[in-house]
């Protein structure tokens, strides 16, 4: 055994760990678009949201709560992953192409951990464990 690897027996509580906090960050996404916490400069106080960033922040917060919890894992999955795609190549792409340049790595990211988890499931510590008891 290799020395400071992660042995295989964890990797179904670093799965439920990464879903939870992915989770959370987009449930936190959706928290300051709506709700305006955590605040932001980019959603001050006062200013109304345009429609399709407060459909993205509806979206944000029930998806973020939903995949947190890991119910309807799959499907609340794809459905984020296709926002994300969306969001990348509406609001990031027409600036540059390279995500480190347009600030689109966040989205990138969420995109492909959310693919990740609907073709997975949700994994351990989740309502859709629980449910399928």
């Amino acid at each position: 055994m290799l020395y400071g690897v992660i042995p295989a027996s964890y990797s179904g509580h670093l799965r439920a760990a990464l879903r939870v906090m992915t989770g959370l960050l987009f449930l936190e996404h959706g928290l300051t678009k709506l709700i305006h916490w955590p605040a932001t400069d980019y959603f001050p106080v006062g200013q109304p949201l345009p429609t399709l960033m407060l459909v993205a922040g509806i979206i944000e917060m029930v998806g973020g709560a939903l995949f947190a919890a890991g119910a309807f894992t799959r499907l609340t999955a794809f459905v984020l992953a296709g926002m994300m795609a969306v969001a990348y190549f509406m609001a990031h792409m027409p600036s540059s192409f390279f995500p480190v340049q347009n600030g689109g790595d966040a989205a990138v990211l969420f995109c492909f951990i959310f693919l990740y988890f609907a073709a997975t499931g949700a994994g351990p510590y989740s309502v859709d464990e629980n449910r399928n008891k």
